[in-house]
């Protein structure tokens, strides 16, 4: 095939996963169309949230923040903890929050349309906790590179004030994700709630675009057809689909992949890996038609990828460059017939 051939063939490939039938823009909300940082303020009972971690009582609190008119905006929510792992204070001193937000209040400002949002949180106030947030962040952005189907994301700069006065304020940074009704809306979609789903529904370009992307951060931490048990489906993915069409797997939560490096990850026990930096590719043996061309597509958006990691200002260039090399190791192996061959060809599932 000739280059211009082999170039056409790429982009009906990324339009193939890119369209999701949408029955709207596939813009973004307003909060989600921009990756400068934002500095709010989130004023709530902190020391409440941070001794008790309440899960089914929300308590009520404040968000403010200074619009791009230089306007003060300030808006009522409520406010919980969230999660498992990290809401456990065995493992963060800092849990993960949600935050709903009042629909009357926020139209016509940046947080129109939102309501209950997931903020993931700083964990614990050690230095290379902060890092690992930052990283799982720019974990985001990649597959954002990669496909517009997946969870945006949003970069605070957050001043948390304890609204009882017992704890002194603290600024940290944190992010926000996009909900999975919002990401599904915007792709015309619907969120299924099922427990699993066969692999034979799901579309299979996609399917294989999150396997090599599972893979180039170094990501065991996941199912794309299952839950975990008593859980919907599936493990760090959610289901988007419409009758009569492929479905799509979509993936978040990525604090235990190799990119990251989270200082509490574990490599998990059952895929025998050293640690969490090495990668293992779960791709789908019946998908290796396809990765050739889901090989170009990461190919294609090389340069793109690594400018994301270099514009998120990471207060540490050790932490920058870890990253740069961890994907340029990636870039390696894709270069290497030999290596497609023996790392992703032969392992697959």
């Amino acid at each position: 095939m000739s280059s211009t051939g082999w170039t056409l063939s790429i982009i009906a490939w990324f339009l193939t996963i890119s369209a999701a039938g949408a029955q709207e823009s596939a813009a973004p909300d307003p909060l989600f169309q921009s990756n400068e940082v934002l500095e709010v303020r989130l004023t709530a009972p902190m020391e409440t949230l941070l001794t008790e971690r309440p899960f089914e009582e929300e308590l009520p609190g404040k968000l403010q923040y200074t619009d791009a008119a230089g306007q003060a905006i300030e808006l009522n929510i409520n406010v919980r903890t969230r999660g498992k792992f990290r809401r456990d204070q065995a493992n963060c001193l800092f849990p993960p929050l949600r935050l709903n937000f009042k629909k009357s209040e926020t139209k016509d400002t940046l947080f129109h349309k939102q309501n209950k949002v997931k903020l993931v949180s700083h964990c614990q106030v050690k230095f290379d906790y902060q890092q690992g947030l930052l990283r799982e962040y720019v974990a985001y952005r990649i597959l954002n590179v990669m496909t517009d189907i997946s969870f945006r994301v949003r970069l605070l700069k957050i001043t948390y004030a304890d609204s009882d006065n017992k704890r002194p304020d603290e600024t940290r940074y944190a992010f926000i994700i996009e909900h999975r009704d919002r990401l599904a809306k915007r792709h015309g979609k619907t969120v299924l709630d099922v427990p699993r789903i066969n692999s034979k529904y799901l579309n299979h370009e996609y399917m294989n675009l999150i396997s090599v992307y599972h893979y180039l951060i170094g990501n065991t931490d996941f199912s794309q057809i299952r839950g975990a048990e008593g859980e919907r489906c599936c493990h760090n993915h959610v289901l988007l689909g419409n009758e009569g069409e492929k479905t799509w797997s979509v993936p978040y939560d990525f604090d235990q992949s190799g990119l990251v490096d989270a200082p509490y990850a574990l490599a998990a026990p059952r895929f025998r890996l050293r640690s969490v930096r090495q990668r293992l590719y779960r791709g789908r043996c019946y998908n290796n038609e396809i990765l050739q061309q889901t090989i170009a597509a990461y190919q294609d958006k090389r340069e793109e990828i690594l400018a994301t990691v270099s514009e998120v200002d990471m207060a540490n260039n050790r932490a920058r460059k870890d990253m740069t090399d961890y994907i340029e190791k990636f870039y390696k192996t894709l270069d290497s017939e030999r290596r497609v061959n023996g790392e992703l060809i032969k392992r697959c599932i």
